[in-house]
């Protein structure tokens, strides 16, 4: 479709400078997409104790298990559909995915109904997120892939944070619903809206980029599937450590508000908690993307996941507010140092005309890694404790550092 499209329109450039507006609106609209999920962040684990009665670590980290599972279904799909259809199309529909979710909270009668709202958000999610981040590549080319990426990652986890500490704040004064979810109805609104009026596709600028390329076949979602799970040991390594790290994230949205209330931690203190890990997270970003692109990709994430390692055991040894904030601050940086670069490491390893499909595996599986760090932490806290279940995955986070260490190419080894 880009190739035909190239073929009668005048030509496109490539470049973060040349293409500076519509990048800046992507990062805008990223925020919001964003923002979209941090609302959920700091206080949906205590709605499920506190107004619907859920006691069960496992059946409380049940959101997060729908919404990965919705996520990671949305990621695979959204680079075939978006091939077919359009980046903006696929963006738009992503928007229209988010209006249900905060009306759903607000009315829902029992948890289920929540646990179900967060199907429409891994839906929003996997779709929008997908696409600024695929139309963002596809603006700038390679040379400034790591920190257009960076850009991007840095507004959508700056935006989860503040989202996290407003909708926290909200939820101390006003209570848990439904104050703090219509800060969601407004988001979902202009979100669509910028989506809508402003954003235009990229598809002379995937098709420009492709011309440049030595292969310009296009890939199917079959073959896609099989080259990063398991046929080239780069992509394999890429898309465990990106698993492994969403495995972490869902532990910190899930597990923690609840290993922190049980320790006696207020609604404030958690709502901050909550805040600061993506705060790090998404600040970081803004050097971490550009980092890569003059350190190369491998050494951000095997360090980044080994840093992750440690913060994660910080947290689960300690028991009180100090302890907590030095964990959840070197979370906040090793997870920088891995988030952006992960993406840049597939763009740099792949055709352009192939980006979209295989983007689409990896945060499959990524976003697979919440579904299962819901289900492993929650079944382990359930059974054993909180600290057993947060000191087990820091084990895996570990080992997945390793793994990446030997499977990831450097930079300079990428097509």
């Amino acid at each position: 479709m880009a190739t035909a499209a190239s073929a009668t329109a005048p030509p496109v450039s490539l470049g973060l400078r040349a293409n500076w507006k519509q990048c800046s609106l992507l990062v805008a609209i990223n925020a919001f997409v964003g923002a979209m999920v941090g609302l959920e962040r700091s206080i949906l684990p205590l709605l499920a104790e506190r107004e619907f009665g859920v006691t069960s670590a496992a059946a409380t980290a049940s959101f997060v298990g729908s919404f990965g599972a919705a996520k990671a279904l949305a990621n695979l799909s959204a680079g075939a559909l978006s091939e077919r259809f359009s980046r903006r199309s696929i963006l738009i529909a992503g928007w229209l995915a988010a209006i249900p979710v905060p009306l759903i909270i607000i009315a829902a009668p029992s948890w289920g109904w929540v646990v179900f709202a967060n199907l429409f958000l891994g839906v929003n999610q996997g779709l929008a997120w997908s696409m600024t981040v695929n139309m963002k590549i596809d603006l700038v080319g390679p040379r400034r892939r790591g920190l257009a990426l960076g850009l991007n990652e840095a507004a959508g986890y700056l935006a989860v944070a503040a989202a996290a500490f407003a909708s926290g704040i909200v939820a101390e004064r006003y209570g848990l619903r439904p104050e703090p979810f219509y800060l969601g109805i407004a988001v979902a609104a202009v979100g669509l809206a910028l989506s809508v009026l402003f954003v235009k596709d990229t598809a002379l600028h995937v098709a420009s980029e492709a011309t440049r390329h030595v292969s310009q076949a296009t890939i199917t979602l079959r073959q896609a599937f099989a080259e990063a799970t398991w046929r080239r040991p780069h992509l394999v390594g890429v898309s465990q450590a990106g698993f492994v790290n969403n495995l972490n994230d869902a532990l910190a949205w899930a597990i923690f508000p609840l290993f922190f209330a049980s320790r006696g931690a207020s609604l404030g203190e958690i709502a901050a908690l909550a805040a600061a890990y993506p705060l790090l997270w998404g600040s970081c970003q803004l050097g971490t993307g550009w980092m890569s692109d003059v350190l190369g990709r491998r050494p951000l994430i095997v360090a980044g996941m080994f840093l992750q390692a440690g913060a994660i055991a910080v947290v689960g040894v300690s028991s009180a507010l100090p302890g907590w904030w030095i964990g959840l601050v070197l979370l906040g940086v090793g997870t920088a140092m891995v988030y952006p670069v992960l993406l840049a490491a597939i763009g740099d390893a792949v055709a352009p005309l192939e980006r979209a499909t295989v983007l689409g595996v990896y945060r499959f599986w990524r976003d697979g890694g919440a579904l299962a760090g819901a289900v492993v932490a929650g079944v382990l806290a359930d059974v054993f404790s909180f600290t057993l279940a947060i000191l087990t995955v820091a084990v895996l986070t570990a080992l997945s550092g390793l793994l990446a260490a030997f499977l990831i190419k450097g930079k300079e080894d990428s097509p």
